[in-house]
């Protein structure tokens, strides 16, 4: 399986998983404080934060211009 094919995958899967429709009747308190759904999306959140910075490692190239390095002449 491709590169580009897991993060369509990942991609697909946490959009699903934005869609927390299982817990907007749920009353119970996050973290002491918090509602479900407020701890759910603030998890959520770090969780989506830190796969698009596993996504930007893997995807960005190490040159990005792509261009050959510029010798200082001085």
């Amino acid at each position: 399986m491709s590169a580009r094919t897991v993060v369509l995958l990942v991609f697909v899967v946490l959009a699903v998983l934005h869609q927390d429709w299982w817990l907007w009747d749920d009353p119970t308190p996050w973290f002491g404080v918090l509602p479900a759904g407020l701890g759910y999306h603030a998890v959520y959140s770090l969780v989506a934060a830190a796969v698009w910075y596993a996504v930007t490692l893997l995807a960005w190239p190490e040159d990005p211009t792509g261009l050959p390095p510029v010798e200082d002449e001085a």
